[in-house]
């Protein structure tokens, strides 16, 4: 079975994370997104897969390879130019033509039954099968009219008030007959949602749709990545340490997953489900809460308290300071008696002061500089 995953977009809105990185590239449970979901695909059964590319393509092309090491088999189609989400999938019809395949986005993170879609398309005559899940507030997504037959009557994008005539939202995820490429203009910008799904329906062509079950989310906005974090971290298996542990005394209660070197210090409590990289060192005094993740080779200082935090690489955390629902890209230093409130996102290689104070849902751009004692209370942008 085939699989196309979009990559090409920039992940502004999850800005500063995307600086150094593709979107499809965050780190969940310290390892990228991505590999999340073409682990999830080999799963299910899904072996040959193509990847399309535009923004730091050459990231998602270095972390994946050629797909080996996950059971499948991966082939990369770039974008010269941005062709929106049907567009992109035409540039990579070559790899693509001669059967049914699934498309997804590669910020998606899931557990649903792909295999079961994929099956379910098969039997029936529809140009596209689109997966759905109803939800409470689906504003800013595709919403779908779909009869007891599984036929969709009518969809429209990113409905206004007035317009939610369902709840039934799109996640993204469609199985094509191949036939769809006669419907997309070649080299033209060109979208599922907006375009292609509604010239379907016009001309009436059937389209499908299938309830699907389990958890989806795309990552992207800082809401929607934490809350992938925490649907992760809550399907830890148990506790795992890969090579050598050092404590003397502390507590720990799983499920927990401790890379190599990991050195925990006194009196400290680590409640799960909790994920902590190699080379990464937990002083004496230090309080991690659930629903957190501590990236590689970090140091956390005596007497700090991390609580559902999402901290990248190679970061520093002075003493006593308190990280509450914040997310920390790789290389940022934080002082002394600093205090991260509830949704703050601080961007790469930012170096915080002592005694500084960073309000809720507040984001920091890149190798910015904050003066001891400050209180951040607006989102700090750089160049």
């Amino acid at each position: 079975m085939k699989a196309c995953i979009m990559c090409g977009g920039e992940g502004t809105r999850l800005r500063p994370l995307t600086f150094a990185r593709p979107k499809p590239s965050i780190p969940i449970l310290n390892k990228p997104s991505v590999v999340h979901l073409i682990e999830h695909l080999s799963k299910e059964g899904f072996n040959d897969i193509v990847i399309t590319l535009g923004y730091m393509a050459e990231k998602i092309e270095e972390q994946l390879g050629d797909g080996r090491i996950f059971g499948v088999h991966i082939d990369y189609v770039y974008e010269n130019k941005k062709l929106g989400t049907a567009g992109g999938v035409k540039n990579a019809e070559e790899y693509l033509r001669d059967s049914p395949f699934i498309v997804l986005g590669g910020d998606h993170v899931l557990n649903l039954n792909l295999r079961e879609m994929y099956r379910f398309h098969e039997m029936t005559d529809a140009l596209v099968t689109i997966g759905l899940l109803s939800i409470d507030d689906p504003r800013e997504f595709g919403i779908a009219d779909m009869d007891v037959n599984n036929r969709i009557r009518r969809f429209l994008e990113k409905p206004g008030p007035g317009e939610i005539f369902s709840n039934l939202a799109s996640t993204g995820i469609y199985v094509c007959d191949p036939e769809i490429f006669d419907w997309i203009p070649e080299g033209k910008q060109y979208d599922f949602a907006k375009d292609l799904f509604p010239d379907i329906l016009a001309k009436k062509r059937k389209i499908n749709g299938l309830l699907a079950r389990g958890r989806w989310t795309d990552v992207g906005s800082p809401q929607a990545y934490r809350q992938a974090q925490r649907w992760m971290l809550e399907s830890l298996p148990g506790t795992t340490i890969e090579g050598h542990f050092r404590t003397l005394d502390a507590r720990i209660k799983g499920p927990v997953s401790f890379g190599h070197n990991v050195t925990v210090g006194s009196n400290s409590a680590i409640v799960g489900p909790v994920v902590i990289g190699g080379n990464t060192t937990i002083g004496d005094n230090v309080l991690i809460g659930p629903y957190t993740t501590i990236g590689s080779n970090c140091t956390i200082n005596n007497d700090t308290r991390i609580l559902s935090s999402y901290i990248f690489n190679d970061i520093s955390i002075g003493r006593n300071s308190n990280v509450s629902g914040s997310t920390i890209d790789n290389a940022t230093k934080v002082g002394n008696n600093c205090s991260l409130e509830n949704g703050t996102v601080i961007g790469p290689e930012v170096n915080i002061g002592d005694d500084v104070t960073v309000h809720s849902n507040v984001r920091i751009w890149p190798k910015m500089s904050i003066s001891e004692g400050t209180k951040v209370k607006e989102d700090m942008l750089g160049e």
